[in-house]
């Protein structure tokens, strides 16, 4: 079997160092260190870090919407409402290496002192996240999808939030008694 690329070596590591320590913790010489490249490679295929860090953005949200759209769909086909958002949020959770919403966590590490394209990728990642909940509520024939998505929306990350803060069981359940509460009061 082929090894993977110096670039592939050194997204991966980074993907796994920046969302388990955090952007800042994680210093370039771990990144090479870990990786196994040269720094002259790194910065071949990443001139800064910031780079790394979009290019690390970018994944997530490939990866992580592609994940989540594939679990709620699934849930739905088999007949559940809006709890099976909370449901798939609950399976994220118990997940050993959960540390919360990799956005949420790039915008309060770099907020927009850094390079501003991170407070983007965030917002453009909330904004398609959205967009996926409006969808949802249409094919569960909802009244204001548009409205209903916003409402999912701010339960979802308050979940996530909470999830990374005081891990539980307990933040499923009222998750998912809040969005009965939207699915019904539409």
């Amino acid at each position: 079997m082929a090894q993977p690329s110096a670039r592939d070596r050194i997204l991966d590591t980074a993907k796994r160092l920046f969302y388990r320590d955090g952007f800042r913790a994680t210093g370039i010489d771990r990144i090479v260190a870990e990786s196994g490249v040269a720094k002259m490679s790194l910065y071949r295929h990443f001139p800064s870090k910031d780079d790394l860090i979009a290019a690390f953005l970018d994944w997530r949200h490939d990866y992580w919407t592609s994940w989540f759209t594939a679990a709620v769909d699934a849930r739905l086909a088999r007949g559940e409402g809006l709890a099976a958002v909370a449901d798939v949020l609950g399976e994220w959770f118990a997940q050993e290496d959960f540390r919360g919403c990799a956005f949420i966590n790039a915008v309060a590490e770099t907020g927009a002192t850094d390079d501003p394209r991170h407070r983007e990728q965030a917002v453009r990642h909330k904004r398609d996240l959205e967009r996926y909940l409006g969808d949802v509520a249409t094919r569960l024939g909802l009244a204001s999808p548009d409205q209903v998505a916003e409402e999912v929306l701010l339960c979802v990350e308050g979940m996530i939030v909470r999830a990374q803060m005081d891990p539980g069981p307990r933040i499923v359940g009222a998750g998912r008694r809040l969005l009965a509460r939207i699915e019904r009061d539409t």
